[in-house]
């Protein structure tokens, strides 16, 4: 099989596990999503601790997490630990066709970002696909009452983490594991707390062995963190941007069907309206990525 061919097999089945994760994460629902989120930073370390260790690269995190890289690192941490307690939190809390919200217009804040703190340039495709997403929020903050905050902080923060990752010339599999490294230390922290009762909890009010099949779920965390993520550096070396840009549509798209088919979430009239708009935006932001190649 020729590597291109390998590496859009490799793309697409990392889309398919982040796409359809919230079902996943929904049998989890009464673990607390921040007891979640140690569990998953915790358990990614272990992961991706084991794969460098495999390959001989386990001194590149080191090197990974010295001087100005070292800053750079704990932002990016903070960004994609936001990211991850957000998606987590909403798939709970049946907020998780918000979510899906959010992963759509990640790539059309990530031009606006480009283009105001990296001065890149816009192109008239680019600026319509942005207002038309724009407008689609304001549509749905007018229509619901409120602005979608959870899929604004979604798309903000992964936006930002992707804006910060720019400044690293670290590889993607070496830099989140100095990321989990730096955030370990604060979810082993919580989680002894819990054991220990030190949080203001009950001791042994921990999930993790209360039950055979919660410890396994949020063990298994650190994998399903883990393997998409690998499988899409892979990927990311051997197709074109333009696949790998629009592939990634998949993601929100079975988050969003699974909202609504799984968790049986309803769409609003708004979002009837708003949805149509922002597929509209990406189409035309597509058309752009296309041209590229």
């Amino acid at each position: 099989m020729r590597d291109q061919v390998k590496g859009f097999w490799a793309l697409l089945f990392a889309c398919v596990v982040w796409g359809l994760s919230g079902l996943y994460y929904k049998q989890l629902a009464a673990v607390p999503p921040l007891e979640v989120l140690a569990h998953r930073t915790l358990w990614s370390l272990v992961f991706f601790g084991a794969v460098l260790a495999m390959q001989g690269r386990l001194r590149a995190v080191g090197l990974a997490l010295r001087g100005r890289n070292l800053l750079i690192l704990l932002l990016s941490a903070i960004m994609i630990s936001t990211n991850w307690f957000g998606f987590i939190w909403s798939v709970q809390n049946g907020r998780a066709l918000e979510a899906s919200l959010g992963y759509y217009i990640f790539p059309l804040v990530a031009v606006g970002l480009g283009v105001v703190v990296m001065r890149e340039a816009m192109t008239r495709a680019q600026a319509l696909a942005v207002m038309i997403a724009a407008g689609a929020v304001l549509y749905l903050t007018w229509g619901i009452g409120a602005p979608p905050w959870m899929a604004l902080m979604l798309a903000g923060t992964f936006g930002a983490y992707g804006l910060i990752k720019k400044r690293l010339d670290v590889g993607p599999v070496v830099s989140v594991t100095a990321e989990v490294f730096l955030l370990a230390p604060l979810a082993l922290a919580l989680l002894l707390g819990l054991h220990y009762g030190w949080v203001g909890a009950a001791p042994r009010s921990g999930a993790f062995g209360s039950d055979w099949g919660t410890s396994l779920l949020l063990a298994f965390s650190g994998v399903l963190t883990g393997g998409p993520l690998i499988l899409f550096s892979y990927a990311a070396r051997r197709v074109r941007m333009a696949t790998l840009g629009l592939v990634q549509y998949l993601n929100p798209t079975l988050q969003l069907s699974v909202a609504v088919i799984a968790f049986h979430e309803p769409i609003t009239q708004w979002h009837a309206v708003a949805l149509p708009m922002i597929w509209l935006a990406l189409a035309i932001y597509s058309l752009t990525l296309l041209r590229r190649g």
